[in-house]
């Protein structure tokens, strides 16, 4: 006896449109995947994996001998307890929170002033545009080469000093100005990079808003107070972090310039890394204190967004 088999239901309009969207969507998250992927490699190969190394590092006592028998003994954290204990740590934690803090906060304060000048398009506004760049496109090692030429004994400087009668002050020299030098430099070869990027943040302010205001009463300083800062609230945190992150790690400039020298007191925690890798060659202790300044950095971003979402959700 034979059975006949029941017919399927035809399906509706309604599930084939779900079905179309289902498939459409798990094409899209395919594609997705697929333009992600390399960029999701190049990151854990250049990145995630050097990190990774660094951390293992940190841990074990890693020498030039370890390239040449491969062992390298784990220590724990003696590495870390020496690096704390070094009297030089201190000095170099406290010059690279000087020179972070000072720098990155002059140079948004002097960029904010450039932005304002730039953005209400004076006369020769693009050419100025192109030449405040300039510095910035720089490469560090060029910049430092050239103040050091600049600032050197016998140096421009100097020549400019003598005509009027003035001795040369030795700013790389002389331990209480050395750091002092520094800092002006590099706050000259980062202040280009945030005078463009807030230029162009406040263009996008709505010229509407500061004529209500100024219709209302309010003076420049109130509008830029209440108005401009507000609105550039969000570029100025990527400005922060980026400034932040780049002026912690910077290196050559330092290096070319004065080494760490004079009496380590330009000594930055980059400069001790460096120096302990490459100049003792205790591999170890140079990425204990690398480790130490890529948490101090990730504090640092994270305490300032922190505080930046306080203030939007306040306002």
């Amino acid at each position: 006896m034979t059975t006949l088999a029941t017919p399927r239901p035809a399906a509706t309009p309604q599930a084939t449109a779900a079905l179309r969207s289902r498939r459409r969507m798990s094409g899209e998250r395919l594609a997705l995947l697929v333009f992600l992927l390399p960029a999701l490699i190049y990151l854990i190969l250049f990145f995630g994996y050097p990190l990774a190394l660094n951390v293992y590092m940190s841990f074990t006592e890693y020498g030039s001998r370890s390239f040449i028998t491969g062992e390298a003994p784990f220590v724990g954290l003696d590495n870390y307890i020496t690096v704390l204990q070094d009297k030089i740590f201190s000095r170099a934690l406290w010059n690279t929170l000087l020179f972070t803090f000072v720098s990155v906060a002059f140079q948004i304060i002097l960029g904010m002033g450039g932005a304002l000048l730039l953005a209400k398009r004076p006369y020769g506004s693009r050419v100025m545009s192109a030449l405040v760049l300039l510095p910035w496109l720089f490469p560090f090692v060029i910049t430092a080469t050239i103040w050091k030429w600049i600032l050197a004994e016998g140096g421009a400087l100097g020549d400019v000093a003598a005509l009027f009668g003035i001795a040369n002050p030795l700013w790389l020299t002389d331990p209480a100005t050395a750091i002092w030098a520094i800092i002006l430099i590099n706050i000259w070869a980062g202040l280009p990079f945030n005078i463009v990027i807030l230029a162009s943040g406040l263009r996008d302010v709505p010229p509407e808003l500061h004529e209500a205001a100024a219709l209302d009463g309010a003076g420049s300083l109130r509008r830029f107070w209440h108005i401009t800062l507000p609105s550039l609230r969000g570029l100025l945190l990527v400005v922060t972090v980026l400034g932040l992150v780049l002026t912690l790690k910077v290196l050559d400039l330092i290096l070319i310039l004065t080494g760490g020298g004079p009496a380590n007191s330009t000594q930055t925690l980059a400069m001790l890394a460096y120096q302990a890798s490459f100049a003792n060659f205790d591999f170890g202790e140079g990425a204990a204190i690398g480790n130490i300044l890529i948490l101090l950095t990730l504090v640092f971003a994270i305490a300032y967004a922190f505080v930046n979402r306080r203030s939007e959700e306040a306002s």
